[in-house]
């Protein structure tokens, strides 16, 4: 009966023919004006996102990881600079400050929330830090206001990681509310496909309301250059193509309500699993909007990869994001720099699981996952403690 369903971690081609129209006139447009290079849509997307967000400049760029090298290349930092970095989060978030001779500096994360918080950053700052990489990680801001705070006292530059919470918006203390990726210096997000917006191919974006960061973060994605052929700094070749700028024209209009199909999904997963023993279901931050892409479940007493088994058996799909903490990764060993006890970053590489979680999961589909984690008694699982690597 699961497997007649099709469940699936996100379903892309369910959404896709809901859109289709749309969609299809998009892509049928770019290809027969045959502008498949910085064509209309691609400035209509980033003046459309730019309008959604509230923030005053779009740089569109090839994909997430671009986004935030760019975003780093834009500051003027020079070869032993400290960037602060949470040591749970994908790769590409550290990986971009090693690749341009930065030095990442890993910092633990808040257990419940997954995100960095402005007291793990105080134990890592140097008179070296320059930069902050606050994740907005699963779906969910960082506390970010205090987060501001930290940075303006000491003078640093706020890069948001934005790539898994578009659409997220975040409350201060004084009842502003701004979209996630709006709120640092520089904000990064992606467009690969499964993201709560995504193309149909690689896409990313830098936004800031900054004029003189716009300008840079421009010239440094066009290899350098204002005007063509004269090259005043050393860039990249990164640009959003045509035919992904129209296919997120047409899904930007669905952003808020594919938010809020994942949002409801979440509830309804978290309604019927809280009091299941053996799993923690995720928090939510009272000043932040969680838009879920994931739902991610902490699986106690060592017995993740045993339910993640268990599932499969189930013909039902889990992911685990991430079984290895960014500190224990080989390409990190010689250039990073620990600022305190990993402990929880370590913790949740060992526990984490989620479920599917899409825009077009129906209740049906959720009650299967529901009741095979619900028929499993944790304690005839068995498992290693740790993941071998």
């Amino acid at each position: 009966m699961v497997m007649d369903m099709k469940l699936q971690m996100v379903d892309l081609h369910g959404q896709y023919l809901k859109i289709k129209k749309e969609v299809d006139t998009g892509i049928r447009q770019v290809i027969e004006t045959s502008a498949f290079i910085n064509g209309p849509q691609v400035k209509e997307f980033a003046s459309n996102l730019a309008t959604y967000s509230g923030c005053k400049h779009v740089i569109t760029c090839g994909n997430g990881t671009d986004a935030l090298q760019i975003a780093l290349m834009s500051l003027g930092l020079k070869p032993g600079d400290e960037v602060i970095v949470p040591a749970f989060t994908y790769v590409a978030s550290a990986e971009v400050i090693g690749l341009l001779g930065l030095i990442p500096v890993m910092v633990d994360v808040d257990y419940a929330t997954f995100n960095v918080t402005a007291a793990n950053l105080e134990k890592a700052l140097s008179p070296k830090t320059k930069a902050i990489i606050p994740v907005h990680l699963f779906g969910q801001s960082c506390d970010m206001e205090p987060i501001m705070q930290f940075a303006v006292k000491h003078h640093l530059y706020v890069v948001e990681d934005n790539a898994q919470a578009i659409g997220a918006t975040y409350t201060f203390s004084d009842g502003t509310k701004k979209h996630t990726g709006t709120i640092g210096h520089i904000g990064c997000t992606s467009f690969f496909p499964s993201k709560n917006l995504g193309c149909y191919g690689d896409g990313g974006a830098i936004l800031t309301n900054d004029d003189v960061l716009a300008e840079q973060l421009r010239m440094i994605a066009n290899h350098g250059q204002r005007i063509k052929y004269h090259h005043a700094v050393i860039g990249c070749n990164s640009r959003l193509d045509t035919v992904q700028a129209a296919v997120l024209n047409a899904k930007l209009k669905h952003l808020d309500e594919y938010c809020l199909a994942r949002r409801e999904a979440a509830q309804y997963y978290t309604s019927h699993l809280k009091d299941v023993r053996g799993i923690i279901t995720p928090e939510e931050l009272p000043q932040s909007t969680h838009v879920y892409h994931q739902y991610t479940l902490k699986v106690l007493d060592g017995k993740r990869d045993a339910l993640k088994q268990h599932l499969a058996d189930a013909g039902i799909p889990s992911m685990i994001y991430y079984p290895l903490p960014l500190q224990q990764q080989e390409a990190f060993q010689k250039i990073t720099r620990a600022a305190e006890s990993l402990d929880n970053a370590e913790k949740l590489a060992y526990s984490v699981l989620s479920l599917p979680v899409h825009t077009e999961l129906t209740t049906e589909q959720q009650d299967l996952v529901i009741d095979s984690i619900k028929a499993v008694s944790y304690t005839h699982l068995t498992l290693p403690t740790k993941l071998e690597v």
